[in-house]
Parts: C-alpha cells; structure tokens; sequence
C-alpha cells in the first residue's frame, strides 16, 4: 500500500532551477520519494501544514569526525597543532566501541534536530574491528542517510599521523564492505577515509587508493591545511603518483597552489569546507570563492564538536562572513569595488544542499526537492522572532534561523523530527554519550 505524506501551503526553496521557489506550494511524497512540487496538489495523504513555514531539501554536512560527540567542547581554545596531541594521541587512543555507539548515535541525532539530512563520518576512530560495526549500528538505528567513511585506527599520534607506514587493514574494510554494504542504494553508503601523503609514506597512500578503488567506493582526505599540512603539497604528490581521480573529495584546501586547484578540477575531485574550524583553529582561510572560481560546487562540512558548533547555519555564516571580509579588504586595500561575485545568501543555502549532495556522490538521491528524489525535506519555522517576518526567504534560511527554528525533518520520506522534537528516544541517547563522557574523563585521569 502507497504512503503518503503532503507538506501543505509551505514556502518552498526547492534548490532545483526547473522547479524554483514556490512562496505557497506543496510537495507530495509516496513511499520515500517527492512524487510532485507544484503550487497546490491534491492527493489522499497524511497532511502536515507548513503555513509559516520555508520548505529545504536537508542540509549535507560532508566531512564530521562523529566519533568526537562525546568529547563535546574539551578543546574550545585549540589550534589544529593542539587538536592533534589533545584528540587524537588523548583521547582517541581511549575509545572503546561502547563510546563511538554513543558518540555517533547522540552526533547523528544532533545533526537531524538540526536539518543535516545526509553526513558524511570521517571515521577514524576504528582501533579494533568491533569500532566500525559500533559506529555503523549508531547510524542505522538514527535513521540518517549517511556515507560512513571507514578511517585508520588513532592509538599513537606517532604510528599514525608522521610518515605512517600502517595502512588501513584491507581485509576489515572488505569485511564491512560485504557486511553492511553490499548494495550502493542504501540509506548508507561506504566510503575510505584516508590520510593522504605527508601523514603516510607512499606505499601506504598508493596501496589505500588502490583498496578504495577495488571495492569502487568513494576517498575522502584531508589537505592543505595548517603549518604542517598546509607544506606538504599533498595533491601535487597525488598526482605524481598517478592517483587523482573523480572519486575523491579534498577537506580543507586552504592552502593549495593554483597548479593543485587545477589539478583538482582537471580531474573530476570534489571538495568539502569546513569554514568555522578553518578560521578558528588556523586551518587557513576558508577557500569557496577559488573553488568556485576553478569550476568547483564546493561543500560545507562541521568537522569537529571538540571546538566548534554542529550546526549547518553556523558553516554557513562563517562562508559568507569569512570570505565576504575577505573580498571587501582586497578592494579596499586596492581601491576597488567589490566584484559582481561576491557570495550571496542563497549560493550559501544552495552550497549546504545541492553541493553537498554532489560532494558525497548522492545528488542523484538528495539536495534539491526534485519529484524522484528521495525525501529529505526540513521545513524552518519562519513565524519565530528571529526569522519574522520574512523578505526573502533563502537569506531568511541562510542568515537569520537557527536549530531552535528547524521545526520538521524527514529522512527518505520518514518524519523524524515533528513539532520541534525529534521522534528518537533522545533520554537515552543523552545518557549513554555522558556515560562515554565520563569514562572517557576517568581513563585519561588514570593514564596521566
């Protein structure tokens, strides 16, 4: 039997250029997938009323280390040098499968209450082979349309982050791969989070690259980013090794020379932002405008809770801010007007959707409210203080709410956040990531 679902008399900013904004329309969803977006569709369906409300397609965080939920805030003042020895050689190291459960399940919950439809989990926290199945088994039980990037193990900073000459073991990743993903069309889908060269020598680079490729599954890296990273000139040496390719998505990118954006554009990459981190940590400022301006749809990612929020509005306003300011002092500094491609508000909302679904090889599936997609769909309540009365709609998104306004959130045509609250049992995810919390805390205090 069909089910369906009709979001009514909503303002909707479909993001699909064919469709465009509908200031009263509906969108019909049957089993999953949006079935129709029009002004006024008449259907026998479960009716939830969007009067007042902007209708999104889901926000796609395309780079976060969910695994670090349980260590929420421990490094509010860090840099990226300081993220490694305080993370990532102290508490990584730490990390049972009971902790990244907790982690993920309350991280992958944060990120529906807060519109994130679809996340990408940079998951190098995998220190036995029990850890993936923790991490995956959070995700299913979220409901969240997820690319579980399967990450080294992080027990010393030593072994796996200078010249590491420990790959990521094969036969678990191809374990997992038969496990848990054996189909592509799934609500999860399996990625390899790499480190890349400069963090490994060459033969382990070469040879991730290869088992990434053997299982036809996407790459995800980091590069460019910081003092360290920011030297080794990591896609240079990617492509003197013969490994770039469309299946790859760059983080960071800060500091790449113009012969590496082009190296990235030539050949099909992808790349995903993390601006709050960027800025605040010492990343390097945050590059959309040079993707952009190489030909690049550049994405929008939260990367790490340890020092910065995980919210999609905060990703989007330090973007827009960061590179506006950025713009505006090169004119000044010059003694020229700003050029006609300063970012606007709506290429912001359209980078946290549309371009994030592209990034993580789904925009096929998400992205835009296009009848044959999947319905990821989050309506923002546009009657709250903060966002009345509205003017334009997607600055009104982009600029003005915040989690407090997500008000409706649905995953493939499933509801799981109504009225403001999510539909999962929040209670016990609460407890279980301060349980992890407070394991965490005890186990370091004893290793000290």
């Amino acid at each position: 039997m069909t089910h369906r679902i009709l979001l009514r008399a909503g303002h909707v900013l479909s993001m699909d250029p064919a469709i465009g904004d509908l200031p009263q329309g509906d969108v019909l969803i049957e089993d999953g997938k949006i079935a129709a977006v029009d002004r006024e569709i008449g259907a026998d369906a479960e009716v939830l009323d969007m009067t007042g409300r902007i209708v999104i397609p889901g926000f796609v965080d395309t780079h976060r280390h969910t695994w670090e939920a349980s260590i929420r805030n421990v490094a509010p003042d860090a840099t990226l040098d300081d993220y490694f020895v305080d993370i990532l050689d102290t508490f990584a190291p730490l990390y049972t499968p009971e902790d990244v459960y907790a982690a993920n399940l309350a991280g992958s919950l944060e990120c529906l209450n807060a519109g994130i439809t679809t996340l990408v989990d940079w998951s190098h926290i995998n220190n036995t082979p029990e850890h993936p199945d923790a991490a995956i088994r959070a995700l299913t039980e979220t409901g969240i349309r997820a690319q579980y990037a399967y990450g080294s193990a992080n027990t010393s900073l030593a072994d796996y982050w200078f010249e590491s000459k420990i790959a990521i073991p094969g036969d678990d990743v191809r374990r997992v791969r038969t496990e848990y993903f054996a189909s592509d069309d799934g609500l999860l889908t399996l990625a390899l989070a790499t480190r890349g060269p400069g963090f490994c020598v060459n033969d382990v680079v070469t040879s991730e690259w290869a088992l990434a490729r053997e299982l036809d599954i996407p790459i995800t890296v980091h590069v460019a980013m910081g003092r360290l990273a920011g030297r080794f000139g990591m896609v240079k040496q990617l492509h003197d090794l013969g490994l770039l390719g469309p299946d790859t998505t760059y983080v960071h990118c800060c500091y790449f020379s113009e012969e590496e954006w082009r190296l990235v554009a030539d050949s099909g990459g992808t790349v995903s932002i993390a601006p709050q981190v960027e800025t605040q940590m010492g990343h390097g400022w945050p590059p959309v405008m040079k993707a952009i301006e190489h030909g690049l749809r550049p994405s929008l990612s939260i990367d790490v809770v340890t020092t910065v929020p995980g919210d999609m509005f905060t990703q989007i306003r330090a973007a827009f801010g960061a590179e506006r300011a950025r713009v505006n002092a090169a004119s000044w500094q010059a003694d020229v007007p700003v050029p006609d491609t300063m970012l606007t508000a709506r290429q912001m909302l359209e980078i946290a959707t549309r371009n994030g679904a592209h990034v993580a090889g789904l925009e096929d599936r998400t992205g835009s409210l296009t009848p044959g997609k999947r319905a990821d769909v989050v309506a923002i309540d546009a009657t709250a203080l903060n966002v009345a009365p509205v003017h334009d709609a997607a600055a009104a998104v982009a600029l003005s709410a915040d989690v407090s306004n997500v008000e409706t959130v649905l995953v493939d045509g499933v509801v799981r956040k109504r009225d403001g609250r999510l539909t999962a049992d929040v209670a016990r995810a609460r407890r279980l990531v301060e349980e992890s919390r407070d394991r965490l805390l005890a186990a370091k205090e004893a290793r000290a």
